[in-house]
């Protein structure tokens, strides 16, 4: 039996990460319970002091098919290279340098949302379709595929 996943990153500040990850995978971020306006109503009403508010932050695929994205505050920051990292699939059927003109537009977009580029891999043999690696805002990398 397939089960739902949930894809949980540790981080510093979950509130900006879950608004780059919802730019980056054309998410949004999850709305607050209902009967709640805004997330700092329901916090408050839960009784969650506000130094405590950005302690975690999830989005969500408003399709409904993709997993959501957990974001949780942890005391300590990234050490090492991610041992798992997302490709995000921006030109998936596309070749050639049609394909890594749209990585780069997709790379120059994100990088104006708070991402690095780290670098950029041609296409060569075996692999027929090159990408670029980048790192989101607090240095997790990933793949523009």
């Amino acid at each position: 039996m397939a089960r739902e996943v949930q894809i949980t990153v540790d981080c510093a500040d979950p509130e900006r990460l879950a608004t780059f990850w919802a730019q980056a995978l054309g998410y949004e971020l999850q709305g607050p319970p209902p009967g709640f306006g805004s997330w700092e109503q329901a916090l408050t009403a839960f009784g969650v002091p506000p130094e405590r508010h950005n302690d975690a932050h999830a989005v969500v695929d408003p399709a409904g098919a993709g997993p959501r994205l957990y974001f949780q505050r942890v005391p300590e920051g990234k050490a090492v290279k991610n041992r798992v990292h997302v490709d995000v699939r921006a030109a998936p059927d596309v070749q050639g340098e049609e394909r890594m003109t749209a990585l780069e537009r997709e790379a120059a977009r994100l990088v104006e949302h708070g991402a690095t580029r780290l670098e950029r891999h041609e296409p060569a043999p075996p692999m027929t379709a090159g990408h670029i690696v980048m790192a989101d805002p607090e240095g997790n990398e990933f793949c523009l595929d």
